[in-house]
């Protein structure tokens, strides 16, 4: 053993009663229940004791009940000297006790000193304070030796076993106590993540759509600027409201996509690429994809045809998705061509946020020039 073992304190979960299970309280307050029962039938089971002695006696039980409950506030609080303080009165109580003749009461009252002693003192202090109080008992009782030997001894690994009890209870408790506090910051990193999800699939729905439209408004601003003809501005109007109606159908999408309902991510590819001209091959095995890696590719397919409309305006762009054996990739390319008149407009999203994506699901995203064109390249997890 190390001096700590010897010095330390046990537990505080070891020696409150916060935790304990109902038929442990109900134990321990019949234990004591006896204890305080014995110590009045020995003092009113004697006649010879006049009225005043028996009025002393029920206010010594008192003190001592007042004594013992003091012991155990104060070894809760892991205060020594007044922890002594409490066990010597009821030590010294004992004592008092035999020198008027109540044995029994004497008796009782040193064993459960050396029990409560060695559950809830020090372990150095408490087999010093359990030698003392079992050797008075020993020293004063009238039974044969082996059997006081037998008493002493038992009641001794009682008041151990009790103090591994306790010790093995509070370890349990603060164990628990560990796993709650685990569970509850594991729930509250779960929620923080969700809302970073959430708020980043709609940042980029937002982003997306919203920046189309701040083009075509821009366009339709310079246009009546210019005293251009109707019918142009009326086509950037009406392009910006089909980004906003094309908004308005991506945020209920990704609301879906939250609630895990969510059209098969071909079916979505085939549509977009409808919208814009596109050829699309799907090749692999189908399967249900996890909501991120979905997502990721929805958004990146959006993004690079976005990209395709404002920097080669009439290119011919090929989509392939390809579902892998522990991954899924899509490539979109185009056959390159003039920079569209709004090439120099902020993309919003853009390659740094596919790239974030992508990289955030441990996958990866490759964009760059290919042969006369563009190429963006995803790999995700799924």
């Amino acid at each position: 053993m190390t001096r700590d073992i010897w010095t330390r304190w046990p537990a505080r979960e070891a020696l409150t009663q916060e935790d304990l299970t109902r038929p442990r309280r109900l134990l321990i307050w019949g234990v004591r229940a006896v204890f305080i029962g014995m110590l009045l039938w020995s003092a009113f089971a004697r006649k010879e004791i006049p009225g005043w002695g028996l009025a002393l006696a029920v206010l010594v039980i008192v003190l001592c009940a007042g004594a013992a409950a003091w012991f155990l506030h104060t070894t809760l609080e892991r205060r020594l000297w007044p922890s002594l303080m409490a066990w010597g009165v009821l030590l010294v109580a004992g004592a008092a006790a035999q020198g008027t003749g109540f044995e029994t009461p004497a008796a009782v009252l040193w064993c459960a000193c050396a029990m409560m002693a060695l559950e809830r003192l020090p372990l150095a202090i408490a087999v010093i304070a359990a030698l003392t109080s079992l050797g008075a008992f020993a020293v004063v009782n009238e039974d044969p030796w082996p059997t006081t030997a037998a008493v002493t001894v038992g009641l001794g690994l009682a008041g151990y076993v009790l103090r591994l009890d306790a010790e093995a209870r509070g370890n349990a408790q603060r164990l628990l106590a560990q796993e709650r506090a685990a569970r509850a910051a594991e729930a509250e990193s779960a929620a923080l993540g969700e809302r970073a999800r959430i708020a980043r699939e709609i940042h980029d729905v937002l982003a997306h759509s919203l920046s189309a439209q701040l083009v075509h408004l821009e366009a339709a601003r310079l246009l009546i600027e210019r005293d251009a003809d109707r019918d142009q501005v009326l086509g950037r109007v009406v392009a910006a409201r089909a980004m906003a109606a094309e908004g308005l159908a991506e945020t209920r999408q990704a609301l879906s996509a939250l609630r895990g309902e969510m059209t098969p991510v071909e079916d979505f590819l085939r549509e977009l690429a409808r919208e814009d001209g596109a050829s699309v091959a799907v090749s692999g095995e189908r399967r249900a994809l996890p909501a991120e890696s979905s997502q990721a590719v929805r958004r990146v397919a959006q993004e690079a045809m976005t990209n395709v409309r404002k920097h080669a305006p009439g290119a011919k762009v090929t989509v392939c998705f390809e579902y892998g054996e522990r991954e899924v990739m899509l490539d979109v390319t185009d056959s390159g061509g003039a920079p569209g008149e709004f090439a120099a407009s902020g993309a919003g999203y853009g390659l740094l946020g596919m790239r974030e994506r992508a990289e955030l699901l441990g996958g990866s995203l490759e964009a760059g020039p290919e042969d006369k064109g563009f190429a963006v390249r995803l790999r995700v997890p799924g």
